[in-house]
């Protein structure tokens, strides 16, 4: 097979400029991102989308073998990314999915849990 020969259309040593990308979106993405490359905070998160109620930390130290900290720590990096929302009831905190996600995580989660 032969191969074409393509001809050449840049010119040596010129760059293209790069499409306009806002620096805050790369920054809000990358942030939740980060949140989600967790295997824990993964499923957390997916315990929350599948759950009817708020879910008590002491439910997630159980369930996942972990101790309070590390939860606590877990839930403080989701609540920082804005996904999850907490109240506290006696001694303990219950955690729920945020009720107003941007639409576009939403969809990403939907797409990654289900």
């Amino acid at each position: 097979m032969a191969v074409k020969e393509l001809p050449m259309i840049r010119e040596r040593g010129v760059c293209c400029a790069l499409p306009v990308v806002q620096e805050s979106w790369a920054i809000d993405r990358a942030e939740l991102m980060k949140a989600l490359a967790d295997p824990t905070r993964l499923t957390i998160l997916a315990s929350l989308w599948k759950a009817n109620a708020p879910i008590c930390i002491c439910d997630f130290t159980a369930g996942l073998e972990l101790t309070q900290p590390t939860i606590s720590h877990h839930m403080a990096k989701l609540k920082e990314a804005g996904l999850v929302d907490s109240e506290k009831r006696g001694i303990w905190i219950y955690y729920r999915l945020r009720d107003k996600l941007p639409t576009a995580t939403r969809k990403l989660l939907s797409q990654l849990i289900a």
